[in-house]
């Protein structure tokens, strides 16, 4: 199934989190199902799934959207479940997340590395063999910034947007959302070239 692509988009369940700056990866492919007029089922996996094509015609490569139905800490097993269940590999599977090493509103495309602590990528590796595992996956990374003065950076991770960065964020996802289509259609490098100069 080498035109099938595993889409995840990391955050944590439920209203109470929707809106955190951890949950940019859920915001995206939501933006990424109502582009492909694809609709959300639950998965055994541990997740709920969204599956339509990009573009038209049987040469059109499948996409399996999916988020975690658990918490960002866990989100290896489910991803590890929807690979083996559609039989997609590390490298046909693409991870979206916030990054506090890119500055707001910027978005980064990367292929393997490790976690840097982030909890959701850390699972995930682990959940798939390892530091090995780290080097497979596409990442998609949606720039957060650092948080301010002495503020810790599980409270600024689990906190809405700010209001100028409300202002930015619907530009910042769909940008999220057209380098996933990018990486797709043209492969990581030329995704890489287009987005990274900007």
């Amino acid at each position: 199934m080498s035109d099938t692509y595993l889409v995840v988009g990391l955050g944590n369940p439920g209203p109470g989190y929707a809106f955190n700056r951890h949950n940019v990866g859920h915001m995206v492919v939501d933006i990424l199902a109502g582009r492909i007029g694809a609709s959300w089922k639950t998965h055994k996996a541990g997740a709920v799934v969204a599956e339509g094509r990009l573009g038209v015609g049987a040469s059109a490569a499948k996409l399996i959207l999916a988020k975690s139905t658990g918490y960002m800490n866990t989100s290896g097993r489910p991803v590890a479940g929807l690979m083996k269940f559609y039989g997609v590999d590390l490298a046909h599977t693409i991870v979206l997340h916030d990054e506090l090493d890119i500055p707001p509103a910027d978005v980064r495309i990367k292929v393997g590395g490790g976690h840097a602590g982030h909890n959701g990528l850390r699972d995930i590796i682990a959940a798939n063999g390892g530091a090995d595992a780290g080097s497979g996956f596409v990442r998609v990374r949606i720039g957060i910034g650092r948080p301010p003065g002495q503020m810790q950076t599980a409270d600024y991770v689990l906190a809405n947007f700010g209001t100028a960065e409300k202002k930015e964020l619907p530009v910042t996802l769909e940008i999220a959302a057209d380098a996933v289509e990018s990486i797709v259609r043209e492969g990581v490098t030329a995704a890489q070239q287009r987005f990274h100069g900007k």
